[in-house]
């Protein structure tokens, strides 16, 4: 399986002949940004671009440190509405942050899986209760049984 690429190894222009090419020496270290983050250039096409570019961090004033800390609690289950009271973000940046990380996710299962075929599969066992939680429940009712609780 080949390795993934990381930021500068490649030219994240669609437009550029050299687009996500590796291992084509066209890109080249190109200062830093007012932030302190690595920028690079593209010698083929000439557009810069800096470390964070194609990440969920591109173009945003939230430090990384701080959008990972709060996926990570989002991930842990604390509620999105409990989490924008206590970190001070908006209900619907922290939505937001969720469905980019959700994509750039989907990108990766998709390269990482791309050389596999499943042949079969194993349901969670969390799954299978949802799907049948509250079945014994009707049963018993049907039959005039109550249940204490």
């Amino acid at each position: 399986m080949p390795e993934l690429a990381e930021v500068g190894d490649f030219c994240p222009n669609d437009t550029c002949p050299n687009a996500g090419k590796t291992d084509e020496d066209n890109i080249v270290k190109y200062g830093t940004t007012a932030k302190g983050l690595q920028r690079y250039r593209c010698k083929t096409c000439g557009r810069t671009f800096s470390e964070n570019t194609g990440t969920i961090f591109y173009n945003k004033h939230t430090p990384a440190e701080e959008i990972i800390e709060t996926l990570a609690l989002v991930a842990e289950g604390s509620r999105v509405a409990s989490l924008s009271r206590v970190k001070g973000y908006k209900e619907e940046t922290i939505r937001n942050w969720l469905q980019q990380a959700a994509g750039h996710a989907e990108q990766i299962e998709d390269a990482l899986m791309s050389e596999y075929e499943i042949e079969r599969g194993q349901l969670d066992a969390l799954w299978s209760y949802v799907g049948h939680k509250g079945q014994d429940e009707e049963q018993e009712s049907e039959e005039g049984e109550k249940r204490s609780p």
